[in-house]
């Protein structure tokens, strides 16, 4: 059996085996440390999602540990806390993870588990009716959180109409609506091993693990995934004018792939405008003018497509102000920005990447989305060295690529003040009429 299997070592004490049915193992040995972070990573999330099963992917996430043909759920929450572990599972726009904690002792447990959750799920009836009423007390609660709120308004006007740009959460109605089998054909049609990792990082012996997993996940379906859809950021506006103390305010634009050449020129201009209190919009518009008490740059960057964005909270009366004063700010930094600048943000990058590796959990899941996203694990010179290579012009004429792409506005709160985003796209670009779309919120 395992004259088949195809390994590779990767950066450092990292291997990666490719089993017969196509599903990688990759581990990342601690020597020093007693347990092991361990998980199943699938390129399936949000964005997979049909129209008809919009919060799909979140639904069969809180109905990972709620029971298999072999486990009832009180049963898989006490075999693993009786040896100390725990269980999670989160959902993206373009991945799924179930993991675990244990002692290196107890790693065929885990593996175990989480094999049975993705084999064998039960979704009994009564359990997916009680975490429907869950995902809904959520939903409830995530409208209650105008801060949480505004960011999926922003992704919704960054690529309306698609998939991508629906909330993770889904509806209360789309969540109701599922049933057992759609749930079980969501699983089947989008969970198969050339999208799955199973990774592992600390206490961990790469030939031993790896000979669990290709034993305990044998039936994993090796049939190719559907076709992912294409997603393409448009643009437009999406406004929830409510009474409270505060306006959320978001402004974006076009952004790029995870995989563009671009990428990490993008995110280490995003870290010069907004990354900290030494960047422009902290400096300008909350320690200089008074705007915001909150403010801050990012960028979202998805298997094909991105979106670069600025979050502010501030007063109602000033979000006019607020709104064009960044926009000045951002039309700035892409001309001027300095070397000492751009210095500090490479700095603040570089720091940001490695210090998510220093940990078993974030180790373990950068070798499953690294092996997703680029089919190797990407070592940190490399990820450092591509960020040290970056020159002042590379950033500056990236954020004016930025600048020259269609604008997103979203907003919640007190609205009255807050230019529609024609005027702004008008104050950026004066000599150019934008006919962006305005959608209400949840409209």
């Amino acid at each position: 059996m395992n004259a088949r299997r195809n390994t590779v070592e990767g950066p450092g004490d990292i291997k990666v085996t490719t089993l017969p049915s196509g599903l990688r193992v990759a581990t990342d040995p601690m020597p020093l440390v007693e347990t092991v972070r361990l998980g199943v990573w699938v390129d399936a999330g949000s964005r997979d999602e049909r129209p008809q099963e919009h919060g799909m992917a979140h639904l069969l996430e809180h109905m990972a540990f709620k029971g298999t043909a072999r486990r009832s759920a009180k049963q898989i929450a006490e075999e693993i806390e009786a040896v100390g572990g725990d269980l999670n599972a989160m959902t993206s726009s373009e991945q799924t993870a179930f993991v675990a904690k244990v002692l290196a002792a107890d790693t065929p447990l885990a593996l175990d588990i989480l094999s049975d959750i993705l084999l064998e799920p039960s979704f009994d009836p009564e359990e997916l009716k009680r975490e429907q009423d869950v995902i809904i007390q959520e939903i409830g609660a995530y409208k209650d959180s105008p801060e949480e709120l505004v960011h999926d308004y922003f992704t919704e006007a960054a690529y309306p109409g698609q998939a991508i740009g629906r909330t993770i959460l889904g509806t209360p109605g789309s969540v109701t609506s599922f049933d057992r089998q759609a749930v079980t054909d969501f699983l089947g049609r989008n969970y198969k091993t050339s999208h799955t990792v199973v990774a592992a990082a600390g206490k961990v012996e790469h030939e031993r693990f790896t000979d669990e997993v290709e034993r305990l996940f044998a039936r994993f379906p090796d049939a190719p995934p559907p076709a992912m859809v294409p997603a393409r950021y448009l643009g437009s506006e999406m406004r929830e004018d409510r009474r409270a103390e505060q306006a959320h305010v978001m402004l974006g634009f076009g952004g790029v792939s995870y995989l563009d050449d671009a990428h990490d020129a993008v995110q280490v201009f995003a870290s010069a405008v907004g990354g900290g209190m030494s960047s422009r919009l902290f400096q300008d518009i909350r320690e200089t003018r008074g705007l915001a008490y909150s403010i801050y740059a990012f960028h979202s960057a998805y298997h094909d497509t991105g979106a670069f964005g600025v979050y502010a909270g501030t007063d109602p009366k000033k979000t006019r102000e607020l709104a064009l004063v960044t926009l000045d700010v951002l039309a700035r930094a892409a001309r001027e920005l300095t070397e000492d600048e751009i210095r500090r943000a490479k700095a603040q990058s570089k720091v940001a990447l490695l210090s998510a590796q220093e940990a078993a959990a974030p180790r373990a899941s950068f070798m499953a989305r690294s092996l997703l996203a680029y089919d190797r694990v990407l070592s940190r010179e490399e990820l450092t060295g591509r960020i040290d290579r970056l020159s002042v012009e590379d950033i500056r004429a990236v954020g004016r690529t930025l600048l020259e792409t269609p604008m997103s506005v979203a907003a919640v709160g007190p609205l009255k003040k807050l230019p529609r985003i024609a005027e702004l796209s008008g104050h950026l670009r004066p000599a150019e009429p934008v006919p962006a779309p305005a959608y209400a919120a949840g409209g």
